[in-house]
Parts: structure tokens; C-alpha cells; sequence
């Protein structure tokens, strides 16, 4: 771990944040569109991905056509209040209370708004932040790295007290993965798309950007789940995110 990030206190609450929906082409497959946000007993609030950019809120048709992203799929609700400043204030937070940004891996719908928390450092893999750009989805619509602090992500490791770093190549190449503790829950592992949905290790991580090591990694997150007996949230579940609890209510 690089910069040496680190948190002062444990975890205390964890929220998932609704980024709305989106539907695969290719199968039909409806999904939601998550983040996390992680508060610990120091008053440290922790944002994990930022959803869609702004743009698809405003006009999802002009946006997916810039991005040539309906050659994989529609938006099918991204709306205002699944923004991110939106969804913060469901938890009663603000830009302001964040404290560190988390980016799981950078495509289109989980860097949407890595750029407007310019005060606040992104954990972020190194493999993802050596890229030219954010994978984003097409070159059509090029997005830049932001000019901000950036703690980066070179192996496992411990954010702190209760909060455990998982470097999990395979979807990306620098996807990370989560094993938070709660006071009242246990053990919540967060997969992000390391894991998108549990039929995914049945259908063996196929289209990921490295197979074997999408199923390496995915073979390793459910080892851990259950030596610690934890909730595990997908990144994408059709099954899990109609019944998943959400902001404003939290996991405790």
C-alpha cells in the first residue's frame, strides 16, 4: 500500500447507495447500480464509487449515444436523485462529510463523479490509475484523470481496524473488493464486480477482462465469506438488489 492510507477508527455503519438501473443487451439481465458509503467511530465517512456521470440523469438517450454505450446495454432509471450528492442526503451527509473516496475499478458506472469531491484523496488500485484513462466505457467519450491526491493499491491490505482491502484483478485490472465489520451485522463483504452476482462463478467470469483471473479471485472472496461467515453484497445482482437495504436506512 503506497501513502500509507490509513483509517483512525473501525467501522461503525454501512449504507448502499442507489445508483438506479440498467439493463444488458445481451441477456436481458437487469441490474442496479450501487455504492457504499462507511462511517467508523472517528468520524470518518468513506464514499465507495460515484455511479453514472451527471449527463445521464439529464438526458440518458444523448449521453448513451456519446458514449456508444447502447451497443451494451440501456439505462433504464438514472434519474436526479440517484446521483450521489442525492443519495448522501438521504444519510443526512453532504460532499463536505467525506473523508475518502474509494473507486472499486473505473468503468462508466462507478466513476461518474470521481471528480467532484476535489478535496478528498481516492483509494484506487495502481494497475487502474497506471491507465492512460479510466476505463470508462468506449474512447468515444475520453474521460480524464482528475487532479486529485490518490492512494494507490499495489496488494491486500487493512484500511484500518475492521476494514480489509482486497486486490481482486479479473473484471479490471485493478478491481478491489471489501470485508467491512460491523458492531451488529458481522462481517459484510462488499465483491463489487470482482463477483456481480453469484451466478457468475457458475457461468466461470465469462467476458471479464482476464478469466482465470476473475475465477481465481472469485473462488477466494467466497472462501473468505464463509470462513467468516459474512453478508455478502454483490456488485450487480438481479436477485439480491430488489430486497437489499438501502439509504436512508443502514447496516449497523
Amino acid at each position: 500500500m503506497r501513502n500509507h492510507a490509513h483509517l483512525k477508527g473501525k467501522p461503525i455503519r454501512l449504507a448502499v447507495l442507489d445508483y438506479g438501473l440498467f439493463q444488458v443487451h445481451a441477456n436481458g439481465r437487469i441490474i442496479g447500480i450501487c455504492g457504499f458509503v462507511i462511517q467508523t467511530d472517528a468520524d470518518e465517512t468513506v464514499l465507495i464509487d460515484t455511479g453514472f456521470p451527471q449527463k445521464y440523469a439529464e438526458d440518458a438517450e444523448a449521453a448513451t449515444l456519446e458514449d456508444d454505450l447502447g451497443s451494451f446495454g440501456r439505462v433504464l432509471s438514472v434519474t436526479p436523485d440517484n446521483m450521489p450528492v442525492a443519495q448522501l442526503a438521504k444519510l443526512g451527509l453532504a460532499p463536505d462529510d467525506i473523508t475518502m473516496m474509494i473507486q472499486s475499478h473505473t468503468h462508466i458506472d462507478h466513476v461518474g463523479h470521481m471528480g467532484a469531491f476535489p478535496d478528498v484523496p481516492i483509494l484506487i488500485a495502481t494497475a487502474e490509475r497506471a491507465l492512460p484513462r479510466p476505463l470508462y466505457w468506449s474512447g468515444r467519450q475520453a474521460m480524464e484523470w482528475p487532479e486529485v491526491e490518490y492512494l494507490l493499491v499495489d496488494a491486500d491490505f487493512s484500511l484500518g481496524s475492521g476494514f480489509e482491502v482486497y486486490l481482486c484483478p479479473g473484471h479490471a485490472p485493478g478491481q478491489l473488493a471489501f470485508m467491512v465489520d460491523l458492531p451488529q451485522t458481522g462481517p459484510v463483504l462488499l465483491t463489487s464486480d470482482a463477483i456481480s452476482r453469484a451466478s457468475e462463478i457458475d457461468e466461470k467470469f465469462a467476458g471479464s477482462w482476464d478469466v482465470p483471473l476473475a475465477i481465481h479471485h472469485g473462488a477466494r472472496l467466497m472462501k473468505l465469506a464463509q470462513e467468516r461467515e459474512a453478508l455478502v453484497i454483490f456488485g450487480h445482482s438481479p436477485e439480491q438488489w430488489p430486497t437489499l437495504r438501502k439509504a436512508p436506512d443502514w447496516f449497523k
